[in-house]
């Protein structure tokens, strides 16, 4: 393990003097990502330029057996780019060059700090658009999404970004060329590029990214359906799938999250209902029309109090606009929130909605909702102010309920957002032991020493043994075989 000095000194052997940060005050924008709840100050701070100067660093750090945690745009919301505070935090942040923009092949190859929504704006003068926009896409680069499998409000038709990056190239810790996946319909040997992709940096760093680009769809409308209880807009969701449709985009907000985005963007929705729906359809003018009508008649049946279809482009933006700043909404009526992700059976988001209803009670703090409805993938965001220890301990054990009763009615601990170091202890609930050792065993075919993103998404089991020891639920402990401390 080097020091501080002797870091230092071996990154300026080749690196610029603008490229190593090491004082406090320059270090400091570094020490957390978007879950601010968790923060720790990175010891250096590296700015490479090239693939060369990525694989030195590596390489380097792998010698003297210095952590090394690479970093996007600091958007993430599980704490996967949290640094190490006696290793290197590996920024690509100056990696944000489009290699070419193939309008035939219809790919485009980019470096990892390209933002999400600059692919689009790139492939727009061939009719083209990168699919996969989560709300971040503003910000937020391709490197992060590969990391953790992003999603956004159209991967319900449009898929996650696994299902539209063709391939990545990079390095291992040890500094190893390694290529992933490519243009054609498929790869050789096994199927790393899946692997690669949601493995939250704890495998590859990324250096380039091939991905696939859709022609922009003709036409789009959506419906804006309003419920006067939450448990008949979720069952809903699950009629419109049942009903053989797969909308461009199946939103979810109850009222707390529906009124909190309203006043601060004014996108139209309905402030009485309990919930509202957002549902597009997306193709052809004779397409749109013909979903929107079998989606309309879906909603009817299923309660709706009030549907709105919009009637032109700009009111199309309008209404996505109010779900896409439901995170920033929340800075306008709370200190601080937490945003949760999990992902459950589409039939059982009534059911889980009036659990997190029944926490707030529990706990004495207001949740607002917002999900990729027709995924599952949902997203309360739960209201406190971080300068109140007790607010956080509150918010955290709030958060660990939400999180196992996704795993309890069949869901998963996250959807989108990965694992990082805010959901390490609920995999312990999510997985058994020999499948938590069969994830270390991938890890370390990668990074045998462990120096690659350490202590990120998957728990030793002397953690999960010492979380079983203090956690109690339902009563009884997680991985009871498992020997207590």
């Amino acid at each position: 393990m080097g020091s501080r000095l002797s870091v230092v000194n071996a990154l300026r052997g080749f690196l610029p003097a603008r490229a190593i940060l090491h004082e406090e005050e320059d270090t400091r924008p570094y020490e957390c990502d978007g879950l601010t709840a968790y923060r720790q100050l990175p010891m250096v701070v590296a700015l490479p330029e090239t693939e060369a100067q990525v694989r030195k660093i590596l390489q380097t750090c792998h010698a003297m057996g210095v952590p090394v945690v690479p970093r996007g745009a600091g958007t993430g919301l599980s704490g996967g780019a949290l640094p190490p505070g006696d290793g290197v935090l590996l920024s690509m942040a100056k990696f944000m060059r489009a290699v070419r923009v193939d309008p035939l092949a219809r790919v485009a190859v980019v470096q990892p700090g390209v933002r999400n929504a600059a692919i689009s704006e790139l492939a727009a003068p061939h009719g083209l658009y990168y699919a996969p926009d989560p709300s971040s896409q503003i910000a937020c680069t391709i490197g992060g999404n590969v990391a953790e499998n992003s999603g956004g409000v159209h991967c319900l038709k449009y898929g996650l970004t696994l299902h539209n990056v063709l391939g990545l190239r990079g390095f291992t810790i040890e500094g190893e060329p390694i290529a992933l996946g490519g243009e054609a319909l498929d790869a050789p040997g096994y199927d790393l590029l899946a692997l690669a992709i949601g493995s939250e940096g704890m495998l590859v760093v990324v250096t380039e990214v091939t991905v696939k680009l859709l022609p922009k769809p003709q036409s789009a409308r959506v419906i804006m359906a309003s419920f006067a209880d939450v448990e008949k807009a979720g069952d809903a969701v699950a009629k419109i799938i049942a009903a053989g449709i797969i909308p461009a985009g199946l939103e979810m907000m109850d009222k707390p999250a529906t009124r909190a985005v309203e006043e601060f963007v004014g996108a139209g929705y309905d402030l009485e209902a309990a919930a509202i729906l957002l549902c597009e359809s997306d193709g052809t003018s004779e397409e749109v029309e013909d979903e929107i009508a079998r989606m309309k008649a879906v909603l009817e049946g299923a309660g709706a109090t009030r549907m709105t279809v919009s009637r032109d482009e700009a009111e199309r933006l309008r209404f996505w606009s109010g779900r896409k700043a439901a995170f920033p909404a929340m800075g306008r009526i709370s200190p601080d929130y937490y945003c949760m992700d999990g992902t459950i059976p589409r039939k059982r988001l009534g059911e889980v909605l009036n659990f997190i209803a029944a926490l707030e009670k529990k706990y004495g703090l207001r949740c607002q909702n917002v999900f990729h409805a027709g995924d599952g993938n949902l997203h309360p965001l739960i209201l406190f102010d971080a300068n109140n220890p007790d607010e956080l301990d509150r918010t955290e054990r709030f958060a660990a309920e939400v999180l196992e009763k996704c795993v309890a009615v069949g869901g998963t601990i996250t959807g989108e957002h990965g694992v990082g170091v805010e959901k390490i202890n609920q995999m312990c609930v999510q997985f058994r032991p020999d499948e938590l050792e069969l994830f270390h065993a991938l890890k370390r075919a990668f990074d045998p020493a462990g120096l690659l993103n350490p202590g990120k998404a998957v728990p030793t089991l002397a953690r999960c043994a010492e979380f079983g020891r203090m956690h109690v639920h339902g009563g009884k402990l997680p991985h009871a075989d498992l020997p207590r401390f």
